[in-house]
């Protein structure tokens, strides 16, 4: 016993150890990854985000662009990170429904991550050029059967394509994903140049993507997938319309860790993003954008996303849509 005693108080004192750190979570910068390029809508939010919640910490949030493979590159970094909530991701409906949905092969799942919020839905906005002859879906989709229809998205397996095909495949088109020309772009900003400049016929997008060339007259909305209409967007809803499953398709940001987060580290989250989010700067940063502010508990976020991805998986099984790369 007086040989293995030392063992044993040594065991109790890294347990110590390790609760206090926990407890005193954050002792240092905590890395944000952000798994999009600077200026996307991701990253916006995520600067939005950063000072208000970084008051909340009282910590330095070190925001990281890591991008890639329709953010899978920067998932991938905070799936295999430490779980300590040291390296946090800013996901995306991009990296965390339209990936797993579409992509045959991905670095990781679902469950690699623990969700602690969303925080922000981004309404799916279509738009055609301000001087088109299409004013409604309905002249869309009869365009859509005369065989001269297209579509912009910032590439192949992205949210934009999914949303384009969903809402054709919703409104009645016969195989969109084949009937219809998609005419993939380098990003989500180059897809609506592509509308402005008649390249393609329209785009489905998040709102706030849009918003600009909208107020601006620039490009003339056809459709939101919001419950409400959306401020700016003289456009009726999916519900109005007759298909209120589209009031799926959304866009939204979250913040994840690693799948084995500590509880009392999701907890801390969970405070400062309450407090966070109350912030007037980020509010109005986020609301002028036509983004919708709506902060989700670890389980409500959670259901969300399981939901989206089984609508989109859903959508992509019955048009064979799956992307093998």
């Amino acid at each position: 016993m007086r040989f293995r005693l030392p063992i044993l108080t040594n065991a109790l004192l890294l347990g110590l150890m390790s609760g206090s750190a926990m407890a005193d979570y954050p002792e240092r910068p905590i890395n944000m990854i952000i798994p999009y390029g600077a200026g996307g809508a991701t990253d916006i939010s995520a600067r939005a985000l950063s000072e208000p919640l970084s008051k909340e910490a009282d910590a330095t949030l070190v925001m990281s662009n890591v991008t890639g493979a329709g953010g899978a590159t920067g998932s991938v970094v905070v799936k295999n990170a430490k779980p300590d909530g040291y390296t946090m991701l800013f996901a995306r409906v991009g990296s965390h429904t339209v990936n797993p949905a579409m992509k045959a092969t991905l670095p990781y799942t679902l469950d690699d991550f623990r969700f602690v919020t969303v925080y922000e839905i981004n309404p799916v906005a279509c738009a055609v050029k301000a001087d088109s002859d299409i004013n409604s879906v309905e002249d869309l989709v009869k365009k859509a059967g005369e065989g001269n229809v297209s579509y912009s998205s910032s590439g192949v397996g992205s949210m934009l394509q999914l949303a384009a095909v969903m809402v054709l495949d919703e409104f009645g088109v016969k195989d969109p994903h084949k009937t219809v020309t998609h005419i993939p772009q380098k990003g989500g900003g180059e897809a609506a140049t592509a509308v402005l400049n008649g390249t393609v016929t329209f785009i489905c997008t998040n709102s706030s993507t849009l918003s600009n060339l909208v107020s601006n007259k620039q490009l003339k909305p056809i459709l939101v997938t919001s419950e409400e209409r959306l401020d700016g967007f003289d456009a009726p809803t999916a519900s109005e319309l007759g298909k209120p499953s589209l009031n799926e398709l959304v866009g939204w940001t979250g913040i994840a860790g690693p799948k084995d987060l500590p509880d009392d580290v999701a907890d801390k989250w969970a405070e400062w993003m309450n407090a966070a989010i109350a912030d007037e700067r980020f509010r109005k940063t986020l609301t002028s954008a036509g983004s919708i502010i709506d902060l989700m508990s670890p389980q409500e976020a959670g259901e969300f996303i399981q939901r989206q991805y089984e609508t989109f998986k859903n959508l992509v099984d019955k048009l064979g849509m799956r992307v093998e790369g």
